[in-house]
């Protein structure tokens, strides 16, 4: 399949990471091109060329900016209009298998910088912050060393380009906690408050950080609207399917000849995509992989020829997430798999609800007694149970994630649990089997 590079166009530059390289291959061009637009017409512009969020939701960029409660001409403004807008970047990449944002920043951190320059104008915000990872030292320096080059250059500060617009940019370094990338949590957190989510309404929009009108973007998003601004919303769309258009990062991990980050349009099937990666590994044959990290739910060989764009991904049974595509061979387990995915989500649960507090504990005491001989014929209904009473009970999605998989993986694979049961449980079992998957694997 020939490939266009454009998020990824730059990463192979020597020094690509730097300001000059950025500047030569046509970088902070669509910064002027934007200064000299209206904000309304940028909002417009995203709007119309259906970029959808890229951190996992999919939600329309454009439509998110325009819930800012904006002053309307000739009116003194009141209430949220009448408070600074924020614009806040999700760089708090830590699902498992997920690994697109870390590398884009590494690689070219100049193009998310002028993706929230851009964005931030378009909602009239003077102050923006990139929440990092703190376990991704490395990113983190890169980053801190380019927003100073922009500082340096004049991209950032006082009176950008001599349009009389003001931002400042800060770089924040969370404590490595994965409810941060919940993106109310991450206000919390930016706000020096313990990571944890809150009630919704009121949504980030409204009320987000310190109560002001906030939006929150993931780093793929923003990198993406310099392109945008650049080719027009006509040219974006000529990317993937019409609900779901343009460029988009694949993270392919696991059991393929050459791993890594590739870029396809949106729509890109895990066939095609397994084909530059050079196939599963030699002498063997796909089992499972995941269309958007471990807390989607799992497809299997039957699924290679879905469109990974978040409508025909959803209408499969799953989710597309953040593109994370785990792949797993015969030679790996469900079981075990499954388990390390929960013992991670046990692990990361903020505890703030008890669905997902004690939920995700009793499931990894199942999925482990199960992996380890122990199981019983009655466990198998009870991990669908919890998961039933987990799934839309938690206070947010950490909790629905982490039944994605052993709903999934029991809809497919049933009988790799059942044979791990000790012989006497299996006879009772027998073939009675009638465990039927709840939510959303369903």
């Amino acid at each position: 399949m020939p490939l266009t590079p454009v998020l990824t166009t730059r990463w192979g530059a020597e020094q690509s990471w730097r300001l000059a390289t950025y500047e030569r291959m046509e970088g902070y061009s669509a910064l002027r091109t934007a200064l000299s637009m209206a904000p309304d017409e940028l909002v417009s512009m995203v709007k119309d060329s259906g970029l959808r969020g890229r951190g996992g939701a999919g939600f329309p960029t454009g439509m998110k900016w325009s819930f800012i409660p904006q002053p309307k001409p000739g009116e003194t403004p009141t209430g949220p209009a009448a408070m600074p807008k924020y614009l806040v970047v999700n760089a708090d990449e830590g699902e498992p298998g997920t690994c697109k944002d870390l590398p884009l920043m590494m690689a070219d951190p100049h193009s998310l910088i002028e993706g929230v320059i851009i964005s931030s104008f378009a909602i009239r915000s003077h102050f923006a912050v990139i929440y990092v990872r703190g376990e991704a030292v490395h990113a983190h320096r890169r980053l801190v060393a380019a927003v100073e080059e922009a500082y340096a250059a004049g991209y950032l500060g006082t009176d950008i380009l001599g349009s009389g617009y003001d931002l400042d940019l800060v770089v924040h370094a969370g404590a490595g906690a994965y409810i941060c990338g919940e993106e109310t949590a991450l206000l919390d957190s930016l706000e020096g408050y313990r990571g944890q989510p809150r009630l919704k309404p009121p949504f980030p929009a409204v009320a987000g950080l310190y109560g002001a009108p906030t939006v929150i973007n993931n780093v793929e998003t923003l990198a993406s609207v310099p392109f945008v601004v650049r080719g027009g919303a006509d040219w974006f769309k000529e990317f993937g399917p019409e609900k779901s258009p343009g460029p988009k990062i694949y993270s392919l991990s696991g059991r393929v000849v050459k791993p890594g980050q590739y870029e396809a349009p949106m729509g890109t099937t895990m066939r095609e995509l397994l084909e530059m990666a050079g196939g599963i590994r030699p002498g063997h044959e796909l089992k499972f992989w995941t269309p958007g990290g471990s807390s989607t739910p799992y497809f299997t060989a039957e699924h290679l020829d879905v469109p990974l764009d978040f409508d025909s991904v959803a209408a499969a049974g799953s989710m597309l997430g953040t593109t994370a595509l785990m792949v797993f061979d015969e030679t790996d387990s469900i079981v075990e798999a499954t388990l390390r995915f929960t013992e991670f989500y046990a692990h990361e649960s903020c505890g703030k609800c008890t669905p997902c507090r004690e939920g995700t504990y009793w499931l990894v005491q199942i999925l482990d007694r199960i992996a380890g001989g122990r199981g019983t014929a009655q466990d198998l209904e009870t991990l669908l149970d919890t998961c039933d009473n987990i799934l839309g009970r938690a206070f947010c999605a950490l909790g629905d994630g982490a039944t994605s998989c052993i709903t999934s993986s029991l809809q497919y694979f049933k009988d790799d649990y059942v044979a791990l049961l000790p012989p006497e449980e299996q006879a009772r079992l027998g073939r009675r089997l009638p465990i039927e998957p709840v939510g959303a694997a369903s």
